[in-house]
């Protein structure tokens, strides 16, 4: 069989997979090759091959870039029969169409490009995230400016500043962070020392609860104990313009220092163990009130946890009751306190220990710390620590719900109490519907704690059940404290108490010294 073809000497030049044969499976080919060969005939035989074949060639001489797909169709689409599926061709959409080198037998899915793995930054750090350039550089240069008069290192008293200034804290941690970067008592601070410390500690890139959280802590320790705040009150104590007073009565001072943290420890250690954590460090307002330190000389302006008026009122109530001042109340003691407000049920809960255990170690009395939580709690039962404390003590059995019977309970010695000063006495069963209205719980027999928690009334449902005195004032809506309230809305229930009694006690305090002749001396605190 023969084909007039021109240029046929040149077909040599051809690659073999660029001839359009049919697509077979190779099992047949193998068992028979005379098949193979019929077909390739038949191919060969067609006049459109002829001329497919003389187009590659001229192509491929002129050395434009062969098209086979487009020939390809040219050729056949003219004969109006659709032509064979091609082996292999560099126009297929199975193929790369930039693709410009031989097409290749491979399977078309491996010349997908594999997707790209994603670098995620880090973005957590066992000992914190490391300083920027910039920030870095800039820290380091503040060091300079401040070491460059101290080549052999800042003393405790001139670091103040550097506390101040580079690492923007409140002053009287500047002690405590010294000890921290003093790690061999030499009794100075060098430049290296303090980038070891600072910089090189990634303490720079910390949060300010986070820096001073790590300066109290004691190493290897992951909480904060009373212990290590007394370091910060004694720096306190000796710098404070607002303290100055105190500086020739030292055990004032020892006083004044063990009331600021039992407060600390009563608001923010909410999981009651003594142990802070730096989450409940940050939860806490504690930080706030330490930057204060600073900019206010008036020590009772700063309201929470540090004022000097606050902790008087604390301890002239303790110095009332304690009768034979051993530093311990008892119940009898205790049943005084608001001119016998409380009731004797409520006396026993909290001397069995049930809302919190006590730290004294005299069997059946209470220490002045454990006073410190109870007067908290009993003055300002909007807080959420109150809530917790006279919860437990109504709680009788502990599952964690108030029933009917245990608010009966504690409601049947009010009434007797109320019977008692001829006053009208009100049913259990209005009593009972006045608090499920007060409180609005999701079960109507049961209140929980989140049910406390969630109704601004609840601390006027544990006035009903255990002090007389101040339910009688909920109920007759003293307009002195109405406007009170109205006046200064920011102030708490606490603060309010505090600011009565310390009034109650300077004007006591006053008729006390004018009775003695001696109006025109200082006046002192009752210790």
């Amino acid at each position: 069989m023969k084909m007039d073809i021109v240029g046929v000497e040149d077909v040599h030049i051809l690659d073999p997979n660029l001839l359009q044969l049919p697509c077979l499976s190779p099992s047949p080919l193998n068992s028979s090759s005379y098949i193979a060969d019929e077909l390739f005939s038949h191919w060969l035989s067609l006049p459109e091959t002829a001329t497919l074949v003389k187009c590659l060639i001229d192509e491929a001489k002129s050395g434009t870039p062969t098209n086979l797909s487009k020939s390809y169709a040219t050729v056949f689409l003219s004969n109006g029969t659709p032509p064979l599926s091609p082996r292999s061709s560099p126009g297929s959409p199975r193929f790369s169409r930039h693709r410009a080198s031989p097409p290749s037998l491979r399977s078309p899915l491996r010349s997908v490009k594999e997707p790209k793995h994603e670098l995620i930054p880090q973005f957590y750090f066992l000992h914190g995230r490391p300083p920027a350039k910039e920030l870095k550089e800039q820290c380091i240069s503040m060091v300079d400016h401040f070491f460059s008069n101290f080549i052999d290192g800042l003393h405790v008293d001139e670091f103040k500043s550097v506390t101040k200034e580079v690492c923007k804290l409140p002053s009287f941690l500047s002690p405590a962070l010294f000890r921290k970067m003093d790690s061999d008592c030499s009794g100075v601070v060098t430049r290296d020392a303090f980038i070891k410390y600072w910089i090189d500690g990634n303490m720079l890139t910390m949060d300010t609860a986070s820096q001073i959280y790590n300066i109290l802590k004691q190493q290897d320790c992951k909480h904060l104990r009373q212990a290590d705040f007394k370091p910060l009150l004694d720096e306190l104590l000796a710098t404070h313009p607002g303290l100055q007073f105190l500086r020739t009565t030292s055990e004032f001072q020892e006083r004044y220092a063990e009331t600021v943290i039992y407060r600390i420890f009563y608001y923010i250690n909410r999981s009651g163990t003594g142990c802070l954590t730096l989450r409940e460090l940050k939860r806490g307002n504690l930080i706030a009130a330490m930057q204060q330190l600073d900019e206010e000389d008036d020590i009772n302006k700063i309201i929470r946890y540090f004022s000097y008026e606050h902790f008087y009122v604390i301890y002239c109530r303790f110095w009332e009751l304690d009768g034979d001042h051993d530093c311990y109340i008892d119940k009898d003691n205790l049943i005084k306190y608001g001119n016998h407000a409380l009731t004797y049920r409520i006396v026993d809960r909290i001397f069995s220990q049930a809302p919190r255990k006590f730290t004294s170690k005299v069997e059946g009395k209470m220490s002045y710390e454990d006073f410190v939580y109870f007067i908290l709690a009993e003055e300002d039962k909007s807080s959420e620590p109150s809530l917790e404390y006279w919860f437990k003590c109504i709680d009788l059995d502990g599952n964690g719900v108030i029933t009917p019977n245990e608010i009966q309970f504690f409601f049947e010695e009010q009434l007797h109490r109320m019977e008692s000063i001829t006053q009208e006495p009100v049913h259990f069963n209005d009593i009972l519907c006045q608090i499920i209205d007060m409180i609005k719980p999701e079960e109507e027999n049961c209140i929980t704690l989140q049910d406390l928690k969630g109704s601004k009334l609840s601390g006027n449902v544990f006035n009903i059940l255990f002090n007389l005195n101040k339910f009688m004032a909920f109920e007759t809506r003293d307009p002195f404290l109405i406007r009170q309230e109205r006046e200064d809305p920011s102030l708490t229930e606490w603060d309010r108490f505090a600011q009565r009694e310390y009034v109650r006690l300077s004007m006591e305090e006053d008729v006390e010294e004018v009775a003695n002749g001696s109006a025109d001396e200082p006046l002192e605190p009752p210790f």
